[in-house]
């Protein structure tokens, strides 16, 4: 049981059960409860928001501003999502999220023909306190200080690690280890079937286990 409570304190997307009663109190007319469905995956788009935002934009632009646009685009349509939801609401808005970053690196960067060429990992977000909080996903009470120092150096080489796989095999990293989606909800996010992503998921944990498994440099 305590395996499985910190799994959950992990997950970066809201618990599903409580999601589906906002959604059930907004489309019966609870304007509250709408407001309260938006809110509460406020912090989750930020976190998922800030891990991919390219560096000469996060110059320009902070990953809460980008929530906010893509708070107001959800709001927009909402009602839409409720008459037919296309998808569970976590991924829904996580799709709302991708496509505002599209534009973004798309605007920001016009040479480039869009986001799957831009490497963000690159500048290390987890380093900055802003985008990826590791020290809280990492938190463990009963970790000594020395372990929770080793345990972030770990992590940050996982992160260093990832940022040289390819676009592909990146996304379906973090989407598996860092958002902790399911094999289906990642599935569905990259418009696959199951079968398809978990070989897709399988091929990149090969080629991250090959990296991390050559020594860190010493350069």
């Amino acid at each position: 049981m305590e395996a499985v409570r910190r799994s959950q304190d992990f997950r970066m997307w809201p618990d599903a059960e409580k999601t589906q009663e906002l959604i059930d109190g907004a489309a019966a007319g609870d304007e509250d409860a709408a407001n309260r469905l938006l809110e509460r995956h406020r912090e989750s788009l930020r976190r998922m928001i800030a891990l991919r935002l390219d560096r000469a934009i996060r110059g320009r632009v902070d990953a809460s501003d980008v929530v906010q646009d893509v708070m107001l685009e959800a709001n927009r349509r909402l009602a839409e999502y409720l008459r037919d939801p296309p998808m569970p609401f976590h991924l829904w808005m996580r799709h709302l999220a991708k496509d505002r970053m599209i534009d973004l690196h798309r605007r920001h960067h016009a040479q480039r023909r869009d986001v799957a060429r831009d490497q963000p990992l690159r500048s290390r977000p987890y380093s900055d306190r802003s985008s990826l909080d590791l020290a809280g996903q990492l938190k463990d009470a009963e970790l000594t200080p020395a372990a929770a120092t080793i345990r972030k150096e770990l992590a940050e080489r996982f992160f260093d690690a990832v940022a040289t796989l390819d676009e592909t095999d990146r996304e379906i990293i973090l989407m598996r280890h860092v958002e902790h989606l399911g094999n289906g909800e990642t599935a569905e996010a990259l418009g696959l079937s199951p079968a398809a992503a978990g070989m897709r998921y399988l091929r990149a944990l090969r080629r991250l286990r090959a990296i991390l498994s050559d020594p860190p440099s010493t350069h």
